[in-house]
């Protein structure tokens, strides 16, 4: 199914979106908004034309663990967007996530005028990926052990079990 990730902010919301099969995130725009009423409009707009299902949002979190003073308007955000698409929104853990951002953007010397038209919506794409990746372990940690020796015989046919 495709998954909306979103990075709240309040002048910007950066979108993202995984594959059907939701093993890769993509990032796809950043939302120019003006309060979390027209972030929200804005969002249930790109949920419908991005044919998600689902819902991925960061909150923001301090470095011990506690939410920051960010969190609660997030939570609002998270609120007002369930209700107008229908979806719950799944809370991700956003810590760095804009600081893993920039780390890419650098490493692709990309120039400081293209970062701040990107940034959020890659941000919104590694607090998608982070899900999806955490939910794949959850997953695998799921398996039986039969299944395990299934999965790997298909992918070493010699292996003996």
């Amino acid at each position: 199914m495709v998954i909306l990730g979103i990075d709240f902010g309040d002048a910007m919301v950066g979108i993202a979106t995984c594959d059907p099969d939701e093993i890769v995130a993509t990032s796809k725009e950043t939302l120019t908004v003006s309060g979390v009423n027209d972030a929200a409009r804005k969002t249930a707009d790109a949920y419908e034309r991005y044919g998600a299902e689902k819902i991925v949002c960061g909150l923001p979190y301090n470095m011990n663990g506690s939410e920051s003073f960010r969190a609660e308007k997030t939570r609002v955000f998270a609120e007002k967007l369930s209700e107008k698409t229908g979806a719950e929104v799944i809370f991700v853990d956003e810590r760095l996530s804009t600081v893993e951002a920039y780390t890419y953007m650098n490493a692709g010397d990309m120039k400081s005028g293209r970062r701040r038209s990107v940034i959020d919506a890659m941000s919104a794409q590694i607090i998608l990926q982070s899900y999806l990746d955490s939910e794949k372990r959850k997953a695998e940690a799921g398996q039986t052990q039969k299944e395990k020796d299934a999965k790997s015989l298909l992918t070493n046919p010699k292996k003996e079990v």
